[in-house]
């Protein structure tokens, strides 16, 4: 079953995204791509939408308002994706509102209805290159909103740094500082405008076939754009330099912040399913799934998040299944430690 590629814009409020959004689509389509895009706004009017559901070429697209999407509006996720999926777009955009956790919208693309159907590919989060470093003092009463903002960038897959245009060099050199004490490994891309060299990206979101041309990432530094910047102010592309070394990184194909789901045949016992996550913590964020426990006539649903285990009645009638979502995740030792659970 085809499974449909996703990216994930995420970043604070007006950092670019929508911005960055309206070029991924532009590009979808020149590079013969159909596009589709679930939005979500706080308010209950739809403001960025409108620079979409405008479009000319019928844009598949769905909005969700009035909330945050990893949250309140979590139930709606997968609804409003089934919709999007019957147009049969080849990749899935997702734009999250400024004060979302990528990692709520991870967790709810494992659920049964998604699993089969929807690949997260890359998280792409932007920040705004005049402001960010200003949120830890000016949210230092909101620790949430503190840590949502830590967390879109500790699992970002790609990092843009916008507005460049707007600060000088003392500024850029502090923010690289503070975004590698939280991500050490995402490439950074400066822009202005979110304008930057997409074909990174679309190396991940589209397979071979597609006669896309894969490149490495670059993770460009900024201090050999500086003079390009003041002296164009346009786009810096994520292929032109790199903060260390000399060679491009070769290009994943799927996002830091994975998913990995294991079948389960035979009924197991809580105790066996809570010992086996607690030998996968390297990386791991959370697990969860339908289990089916000895003498019992339904599946349970299981969920671990900060280090508890919960277990509850489900109506999901499928087939069982364990999900865990992480940072680097090592598919193949975690497989390897699976089969020999399964084996006892």
């Amino acid at each position: 079953m085809k499974r449909i590629p996703a990216l994930i814009v995420s970043g604070f409020l007006g950092s670019g995204k929508t911005t960055l959004l309206l070029r991924l689509v532009q590009s979808a389509r020149e590079r013969g791509l159909k596009p589709a895009v679930l939005m979500n706004e706080l308010g209950r009017l739809d403001v960025d939408g409108h620079l979409l559901s405008g479009d000319a070429h019928a844009l598949p697209l769905a909005k969700l308002l009035d909330g945050c999407i990893c949250c309140d509006k979590k139930s709606e996720i997968a609804a409003s994706i089934d919709t999007l999926l019957g147009t049969e777009p080849d990749v899935l955009f997702i734009e999250l509102t400024g004060v979302a956790n990528p990692e709520e919208i991870a967790d709810a693309l494992t659920e049964p209805r998604m699993l089969r159907h929807v690949a997260l590919r890359r998280i792409v989060t932007v920040l705004d290159a005049e402001h960010v470093l200003e949120y830890n003092s000016i949210f230092a009463s909101d620790r949430s909103l503190v840590h949502t903002l830590r967390r879109q960038i500790e699992v970002a897959d790609t990092l843009l740094v916008n507005k460049i245009d707007l600060v000088e060099q003392p500024q850029l050199t502090k923010i690289e500082k503070a975004i590698r004490t939280r991500n050490p490994q995402a490439p950074i891309t400066y822009t202005v405008r979110s304008e930057t060299d997409l074909d990174a990206l679309f190396a991940v979101l589209t397979p071979p076939s597609t006669g896309v041309r894969r490149l490495g990432i670059a993770k460009p530094g900024f201090q050999a754009q500086q003079s390009a910047r003041r002296s164009a102010g346009a786009a810096h592309s994520s292929t032109g330099h790199r903060t260390s070394g000399d060679e491009a990184a070769p290009a994943r194909s799927f996002s830091r912040l994975g998913t990995l789901s294991l079948p389960l045949t035979e009924p197991v016992s809580k105790a066996a399913i809570e010992a086996f996550v607690k030998t996968c913590t390297s990386g791991l964020l959370r697990a969860k799934g339908y289990i089916p426990l000895p003498g019992e006539r339904s599946l349970l649903l299981m969920q671990f998040a900060g280090k508890r285990f919960t277990w509850e009645p489900a109506t999901y009638a499928g087939e069982p299944y364990l999900v865990l979502i992480g940072l680097e995740l090592d598919e193949t030792a975690i497989a390897e430690k699976w089969r020999l659970a399964q084996v006892r």
